[in-house]
């Protein structure tokens, strides 16, 4: 069994940033990044928005260069996955199959991951035609026909960024008015490749060995009918990534962690010694920027914990 002052599980930006600070604060974090280290940023190609980088940075390069600053303050990374879990105040339990690790703090900033369709047809064809990054897959599309699914943010980005490749892309959504911010839904509607469908919903993935269209249902009609296509991409929000913390952190009905933070700005959950950071806990924003501060507050909250600890 081997004791830290601080454990973090997760990375991304709101992992990687809580474990500069709690690095450079002399606690010399434990950091479990998980398999899948550096989160959605990973399978990000361009980020523009994150201040610091005038011409943007690649998502992987953003992690690579969060980490590399995390490791020189003293923080130590090690890519695996946690097995399990035993919350409670103040004397955090962490297993790494047999391996146990504990400490008085644990930040969780484990993210979230994409939702899918649900459909048979959809499992069948996963990486056949179907995908949840397009940002992974889309250079396999070159002069194809696509859909994405879903009428966000995360959507509009998707459908944007295949347009480097594909010949057409066509979005698809449930409703009559997207999600989306304005500035991204004007991107979209301003890019000739980009065609909209409104009020219909994916029935069936076409294809026997690969994606050759899909059968869309029209919800005010009740129509239904075939449209060819090479690919289909699910961009239709997130489940966030708490299944470890079920039964023992306080979750709202979604599975986000739920923290203080609308009330006095702190990222403390329902277990003293227990700080939740990034989207994981955030349902509303899933920006880089804001997972970094987050990231910022669980650190910093978990030092003033520490410190009364102490007192």
């Amino acid at each position: 069994m081997e004791k830290r002052q601080v454990i973090i599980v997760g990375s991304g930006p709101a992992g990687l940033t809580a474990a500069i600070y709690t690095a450079r604060a002399g606690l010399k974090p434990l950091v479990f990044e998980g398999y899948q280290a550096g989160g959605q940023l990973m399978i990000t190609t361009e980020v523009e928005n994150f201040p610091g980088f005038t011409e943007g940075i690649t998502g992987p390069d953003l992690v690579a260069n969060s980490r590399a600053q995390a490791e020189r303050f003293g923080a130590e990374l090690r890519t695996i996955d946690v097995t399990r879990v035993e919350l409670s105040a103040g004397d955090q339990r962490i297993w790494i199959e047999e391996e146990e690790f504990r400490s008085p703090v644990l930040i969780i900033s484990t993210g979230a991951r994409a939702n899918l369709l649900g459909l048979d047809s959809e499992k069948r064809l996963m990486g056949r035609g179907v995908s949840a990054c397009a940002t992974c897959d889309g250079f396999f599309f070159k002069d194809r026909k696509v859909a994405v699914v879903g009428g966000g943010d995360s959507a509009m980005e998707e459908a944007l960024f295949l347009t480097r490749f594909a010949s057409e892309v066509h979005i698809i959504h449930r409703r009559n008015e997207l999600r989306a911010s304005h500035y991204m839904v004007e991107r979209a509607r301003r890019n000739d490749k980009i065609h909209f469908i409104m009020d219909s919903v994916v029935e069936e993935i076409l294809g026997e060995d690969r994606v050759s269209g899909i059968r869309l249902l029209n919800k005010r009609s009740g129509e239904s009918r075939e449209m060819p296509l090479d690919g289909v991409f699910a961009a239709i929000g997130h489940t966030p990534n708490t299944g470890l913390f079920e039964g023992q952190l306080e979750l709202d009905p979604q599975g986000y962690i739920i923290t203080a933070a609308e009330k006095k700005n702190q990222t403390r959950t329902s277990i003293p010694g227990v700080f939740a950071c990034g989207d994981v806990q955030d349902p509303h924003y899933r920006q880089a920027i804001t997972a970094a501060g987050s990231g910022c507050m669980a650190a910093l909250d978990a030092e003033h914990y520490l410190e009364a600890l102490e007192d």
